[in-house]
């Protein structure tokens, strides 16, 4: 059964993610925080009627291999719950592991954003934005990788910004996270490359979702003239971007590849 977790699915380009992949994975694990009612709506957008169970209803091991045997449709499994907490994570992906019986792919994409000073960023943002863009990548990796060393395969990718390679005024902290999950990526990648396991970064420019709501219909415009493509990227885009990287040979690893229209 080929698997992958998904977090930050029930975000535009997550959900757009999973339903990219879900002809090529027969378990697809989609977690997020804030959103369950989008994610409960991901989820049966994807999975067979036979497959439905409330998130906090067990999947029984039966009931999944039944469902491969008599559909071609990939199972879709919801997982609630803020993924900078390690506990959580654990007990996801050891849920994860006993119901697909391996894991193939890790995407983080979870994420949140600030704009403002850092005069103006308290310790508590502080720790809020570094424990969801980076801390979550340690839980799930630090989760994840012992699967994918004992069989020697694996991918994984984590979602940055062209902020973590050339910084944002006024987005300090998310940039720093940001930087931090490229230098991961990076460091992570020598350290698997000997198991066969490939692991990169998308530092992904502006891209069309709730994050840049904040903007002005005017500011989106003058923002679209700065990138020489001349538009933000769509969630679907982003989302194809990701699937192509996933679709890469194993020897392709310990990059931090931009998608931004050739904006920075």
């Amino acid at each position: 059964m080929k698997s992958i977790i998904i977090t930050g699915a029930s975000g535009e380009i997550g959900g757009a993610l999973a339903k990219c992949v879900s002809t090529n994975y027969d378990y697809i694990a989609i977690c997020g925080y804030k959103n369950s009612e989008k994610l409960s709506e991901l989820e049966a957008d994807i999975m067979t009627d036979k497959t439905k169970t409330e998130n906090n209803t067990p999947y029984q091991e039966q009931q999944i291999q039944d469902t491969l045997q008599q559909s071609k449709k990939c199972v879709c499994r919801k997982f609630i719950g803020d993924v900078g907490d390690y506990n959580f994570v654990s007990n996801m992906v050891d849920t994860v592991f006993k119901e697909a019986g391996g894991i193939d792919a890790l995407v983080n994409i979870a994420g949140i954003s600030h704009i403002g000073l850092l005069t103006d960023v308290t310790p508590e943002l502080w720790t809020n934005i570094m424990s969801t863009n980076l801390t979550s990548i340690y839980n799930t990796c630090h989760c994840v990788v012992p699967h994918m060393v004992h069989v020697k395969a694996g991918k994984i990718i984590n979602i940055s910004s062209v902020w973590g390679l050339a910084g944002a005024s006024c987005e300090v902290a998310y940039s720093a996270a940001k930087g931090a999950v490229n230098s991961f990526s990076k460091a992570l990648a020598k350290e698997l490359a000997p198991s066969n396991i490939s692991v990169n970064a998308i530092a992904l420019g502006a891209v069309d979702t709730k994050m840049n709501s904040h903007l002005t219909p005017e500011e989106k415009a003058q923002l679209a003239e700065e990138i020489p493509y001349g538009k933000m990227a769509a969630p679907e885009e982003a989302a194809a971007f990701i699937k192509g990287i996933l679709d890469m040979p194993p020897y392709f690893t310990g990059e931090v590849v931009k998608f931004d229209g050739g904006w920075i």
